[in-house]
């Protein structure tokens, strides 16, 4: 039985399965105090809603961002979760953990010893929680990263209900999940969008949600229902944010 811890540091709050719990809360420490020297020295990188240049001495944190928005098409803060989520299971697996799980926010980052089952929560409405992905130790180091504009407090430009991409790059699949979400604004745009996303060199798949409908492209996971009712209550948000919409 996995057990699932939680930390939270600034921004930043994550729940982690690992026996690198230690090495994992350390390196999230690291990463968050490099990451905000900094945007201090280069605010635009915080404020950008396009790809910008790095300053010379930009900590790898940001480096990972910026590659990742370059080649995606969007803001270097887009790709933040994701990018925390692997620097701090990189970490842990560094330290000699057998197997690392790193939820940010929506944005996972795992290398597992067993099966793990990743919910895709889409809201209440429509599908809502009842989609899952199946991922075997074989699929990882995996990133499964996720977009919506019904939830988080994230900057969204369209009207999807959920964009999930998958990669063995969480920083790439983060920042595209941010551009898949722009890209739907009605479910006539899902398929190419989908298949957009999917061109971007080091995306494995995609998969979209508006209202009842689904569409998918690429290398995904074994996609199966979501049996669990606890789904909702395990995702992590700011504390601040006030309660999920419906």
């Amino acid at each position: 039985m996995r057990c699932f811890r939680t930390v939270s540091c600034r921004e930043s709050h994550l729940r982690i399965a690992s026996d690198g719990f230690e090495a994992a809360v350390e390196a999230l420490r690291r990463e968050r105090r490099e990451l905000e020297a900094y945007l201090v020295r280069h605010p635009d990188f915080r404020h950008s809603l396009v790809p910008v240049g790095l300053l010379p001495s930009a900590p790898e944190i940001a480096r990972r961002m910026h590659c990742a928005a370059a080649r995606v098409g969007v803001g270097p803060m887009a790709a933040v979760a994701g990018t925390i989520a692997q620097r701090v299971a990189e970490a842990a697996l560094a330290a000699g953990a057998r197997e690392a799980i790193v939820e940010n926010g929506g944005d996972i980052y795992l290398a597992a010893v067993a099966p793990v089952t990743v919910a895709l929560y889409a809201g209440l409405a429509g599908l809502g929680g009842e989609l899952a992905f199946q991922v075997t130790p074989e699929q990882t180091p995996l990133a499964v990263c996720s977009s919506s504009s019904r939830m988080g407090h994230s900057l969204s430009f369209g009207d999807c209900d959920l964009a999930t991409v998958v990669s063995t790059d969480a920083s790439l699949a983060d920042a595209a999940a941010t551009r898949a979400g722009n890209l739907v604004r009605s479910v006539d745009d899902l398929q190419a969008a989908c298949e957009a996303i999917a061109g971007i060199d080091g995306i494995a798949g995609v998969l979209l949600v508006k209202d009842d409908r689904v569409a998918l492209a690429g290398c995904l996971p074994e996609l199966v229902r979501n049996h669990d009712p606890q789904t909702r209550r395990k995702i992590t948000r700011d504390p601040a944010g006030g309660p999920l919409p419906g």
